[in-house]
């Protein structure tokens, strides 16, 4: 087996090789029809291929680009004004684009100063660079950016989700029998449809779960979705530690998944008079998990949220 991480390794080179919406992937081709493109804002959840699509838009088009995370150094004024300066400004007799391209990957992560500087790269180096930034909370986005950005929202409807995963399951299926994993076909759809959209999770997962080289029944256990039962049945008798015990026990779940599994029980585990209020919790805490740093104290604090906020049946 490979050495490489699989998500970089089987990363797509082209816009045609990604998976998406068609409506997505016809917008994305009329760029490259035309050999250029705009500045670009692309919104939407982790890992469901937005840094992938503009590297691939960049690579199709052959254009020179430069990748700055706004978790890491995009979060500092200095280095981004010289590293986007120092690229920007500079021509590229190699490439055979019309334009750089500056990619801000996770530009929702950066700090309001650094996006207004962004603003005025865009203007200042607007005949030699394009730019385009990747976020998981468009909100999170100064207007003044959003105004200068066609916006791509990587949104999937219900037809579309069980077309697109079909998709991502026979490229993962040639993926392992290239790198010679045996897969079970049930468990590796049961993989495929719990992380969905999150086509990096479920690559990083399968490489994790195929190092004995064999993905089987023995690991339906860790993919299946949460059980909720005992956890409500804490939450409703107010028990704090054996619910703080059940988040430990399931910390290799996804937060935010738990809590949409959650809301999609609302009516099944909540009195109607509280599921407004429950709503309400839901949606604070999806919202923070994007930005904490520990996810099973945020986790805790949700669900003690909920102990105390609604009336369960």
């Amino acid at each position: 087996m490979s050495g490489f991480l699989w998500c970089e390794q089987y990363r797509p080179r082209v816009v045609d090789d990604c998976i998406l919406p068609e409506n997505i992937k016809s917008v994305l081709n009329k760029f490259v029809d035309k050999g250029e493109i705009p500045n670009l804002l692309l919104s939407g959840p982790p890992g469901i291929g937005k840094t992938t699509v503009a590297k691939a838009l960049c690579e199709q088009l052959g254009a020179d680009y430069y990748v700055i995370n706004g978790s890491d150094e995009g979060r500092f004024l200095d280095t981004v004004r010289n590293n986007a300066k120092n690229f920007a400004s500079t021509v590229s007799l190699a490439s055979s684009a019309k334009h750089k391209v500056i990619i801000i990957d996770e530009a929702d992560n950066t700090t309001p100063d650094v996006q207004l500087l962004l603003r005025a790269s865009i203007e200042e180096f607007s005949n030699n660079c394009r730019f385009i930034f990747t976020c998981n909370y468009k909100n999170k986005i100064i207007e003044p950016l959003h105004s200068r950005c066609s916006v791509i929202e990587f949104a999937i409807n219900g037809k579309e989700k069980q077309q697109l995963a079909a998709n991502f399951f026979k490229r993962v299926q040639s993926i392992l029998e290239e790198q010679k994993v045996d897969a079970e076909p049930r468990v590796l759809a049961a993989l495929v449809q719990k992380y969905f959209p999150d086509f990096r999770r479920t690559l990083n997962e399968l490489q994790r779960y195929s190092s004995i080289g064999k993905i089987d029944t023995g690991i339906l256990s860790v993919v299946s979705d949460t059980k909720l039962d005992d956890l409500v049945t804490f939450l409703k008798n107010k028990e704090f530690t054996k619910m703080k015990k059940w988040v430990v026990q399931n910390l290799d779940h996804e937060p935010t998944q738990i809590m949409r599994n959650i809301y999609d029980s609302l009516y099944t585990h909540f009195q109607p008079q509280s599921i407004p209020e429950a709503v309400l919790v839901i949606g604070e805490y999806q919202y923070k998990s994007a930005f904490v740093a520990d996810h099973e104290i945020n986790l805790v604090a949700f669900l003690t949220e909920l102990m105390m906020r609604c009336q369960f049946k």
